[in-house]
């Protein structure tokens, strides 16, 4: 069984170098967020999630949440740790200071969400879901709401749901058929959610569910779609808890991983309606709920990292002990990591993750930038940026964490097949990734179509110029970093051929757009992987010595040989067009 150990040397690496955390935490609002304070939160936190939040990632996985007399049961010992983790400030650590919370930047949040995805990802659902809609309604909520909702959200001591699926209503959220009739000073829900996460539990003293629900008039479709806030425990006016509000949990889903985050199907309204109040205007719920998805998404995207990192480390560990066969230059039997091809398989998941941790960052950075850089210009580019880097984000961290998580498997051999060692359970749970928070076909789409041919391509090329800027940087670099500057200047053209095959081809998008998104993710994130190597080298030239440098530069140099050439095979795919295909009937896939 793996033993997690936060890669803290890791992260600190990506706050000098991809971050820039000296001059990012200088942004107004955050002055109080110092490299030092930084350098003592995070090693605290990786303390409580190692010691207290990972040991329990096993063991829930064995006793999954289950329903009972109407309530959710959660897994053995989570509902202390919950509190144990409210009680410490780790839910929530970019919330805003008005409201309670510490009003860290998003990067550090994202430091912390890390270590407990990793530790637990079915747990760490919890409070990514409640930060979803703290973030929903710090956009579009009243002052009231704010001021009603907001504290004890941030806090944790309230989480929070997002409920938008319907048996009938999953992509396709123009067939919402929850109803909303509006009754004084609020309006009475009625209707079924299902694959709600979290959508009850003991841990946190209330839940509130930001539903998705159509008023009588309103047009159908997804113009007649409004967001209300449905609390399981109505609010007194002096904040106190009142009655229990008519939602109630009627089935958890038995699912392939991600057992210790219940699953609900919620019913709103068996008695009458449920109690809800509307968020922002009427009818424009999609615009509201889109808030909250596109901030999931970012996080759905890093628990890709996460489950990669803890297979990775737990192959590492298998490997190092498992001894068999010989292998050149050991005396004796040899433990499998020195076999060539283990050793290619750890360096692979290494390199993907370490890739996809950087491009997480990179965009969550971006994030912070949008919301709070002094000058007009650098919020307007970022808040690009974000746009453009969270389908990649979400689409290609989660399709590599499938890859990670075979190769754990694999390392471990026939005891990655068996459960007790736990490799199994990083795939299982690695697999809804791709899946939840929008499919990872949705996010190609999106990254096509709205980041791509909606603007004719520009947000991408302001991508595009800032991997450029590392290009022209590195003209004068030695050795093993021209090299891979020299792949970097070649996936860079690669990816200009590729948008203007797109531009000029927009009708061929929907059909190649998934090799598109993997395209770009590939060579977005080992551009991140060469800033990094070369922040390595500079460091290694001024008499630094830790090995921990050259496993930069050489994990690097694995991604651009192993990884990137990938790309090519993408590029000509994507420029066959997608005939071969997209012409066939639904007869065509039956057996004859």
């Amino acid at each position: 069984m793996s033993v997690y150990k936060v890669p803290q040397k890791e992260l600190s690496f990506i706050f000098d170098e991809i971050i820039h955390y000296s001059e990012h935490c200088t942004m107004p609002g955050f002055e109080e967020a110092s490299r030092d304070m930084v350098d003592v939160v995070l090693p605290e936190a990786a303390k409580f999630f190692e010691d207290i939040v990972a040991p329990t990632n096993h063991e829930s996985d064995k006793h999954p949440a289950f329903l009972k007399d109407g309530e959710v049961v959660t897994s053995p010992g989570l509902d202390p740790i919950y509190r144990q983790m409210v009680d410490a400030g780790w839910c929530c650590l970019n919330g805003d200071s008005r409201y309670g919370g510490a009003g860290f930047p998003s990067v550090v949040d994202l430091a912390v969400q890390e270590m407990l995805q990793t530790a637990n990802v079915g747990f760490s659902l919890l409070p990514m879901l409640t930060r979803g809609v703290v973030h929903a309604l710090g956009q579009y909520g009243s002052d009231e709401q704010k001021e009603t909702y907001l504290g004890n959200l941030i806090s944790g001591t309230w989480s929070g749901t997002m409920n938008l699926t319907e048996p009938q209503a999953g992509s396709d959220l123009s067939a919402v058929k929850t109803k909303a009739v509006f009754n004084g000073d609020h309006y009475l829900i009625s209707g079924q959610k299902i694959y709600i996460t979290w959508g009850d539990h003991r841990c946190a003293d209330n839940i509130i569910h930001l539903v998705l629900a159509r008023r009588p008039d309103a047009p159908e479709g997804n113009q007649g779609i409004s967001l209300f806030l449905v609390p399981k425990f109505l609010v007194n006016a002096d904040g106190s808890l009142g009655e229990r509000n008519d939602v109630k949990p009627v089935g958890v889903e038995h699912k392939l991983g991600i057992h210790s985050s219940p699953t609900c199907t919620l019913a709103f309204g068996d008695n009458g309606g449920a109690v809800g109040y509307l968020v922002g205007e009427e009818n424009k719920g999609l615009q509201c709920m889109f808030t909250m998805m596109n901030n999931a998404r970012l996080s759905v995207g890093h628990q890709g990292v996460s489950v990669s990192e803890r297979a990775y480390q737990q192959a590492v560990g298998y490997a190092q002990d498992r001894v068999q066969g010989r292998a050149t230059g050991v005396e004796g039997r040899a433990a499998i990591i020195h076999h060539p091809d283990v050793k290619r398989m750890l360096m692979q998941m290494r390199a993907l993750t370490e890739a996809g941790r950087a491009m997480s960052f990179y965009a969550i950075a971006a994030e912070d930038r949008s919301s709070h850089h002094p000058d007009a210009q650098v919020r307007a580019e970022s808040a690009q940026l974000v746009e453009v880097m969270t389908p990649l984000v979400k689409g290609w961290c989660t399709e590599v964490a499938m890859e990670s998580t075979s190769l754990g498997v694999q390392v471990h051999g026939g005891m990655g097949f068996i459960e007790e060692t736990g490799a199994a359970q990083h795939m299982r749970d690695a697999r809804i990734l791709p899946i939840y928070e929008g499919t990872n076909g949705i996010q190609a789409l999106d990254f096509i179509g709205r980041k791509c041919l909606r603007d004719g391509g520009q947000a991408v090329q302001l991508l595009l110029a800032d991997m450029d800027a590392t290009v022209a940087q590195l003209a004068s670099a030695q050795d093993c970093i021209l090299t891979l500057r020299t792949r970097l200047q070649h996936a860079i053209e690669q990816c200009r051929d590729a948008l203007s095959y797109v531009l000029e081809n927009s009708s061929d998008s929907q059909g190649i757009a998934y090799n598109f998104m993997m395209m770009y993710g590939n060579a977005v994130s080992y551009w991140l992987l060469v800033k990094l190597a070369a922040a390595a080298q500079n460091r290694l030239d001024s008499g630094e010595t830790d090995r921990f440098y050259k496993q930069k530069i050489a994990t690097a140099e694995f991604f651009s040989t192993q990884i990137l050439p990938r790309n090519s095979g993408f590029l000509v795919t994507l420029m066959s067009g997608s005939d071969s295909f997209d012409g066939l009937e639904p007869a065509d896939f039956l057996h004859a």
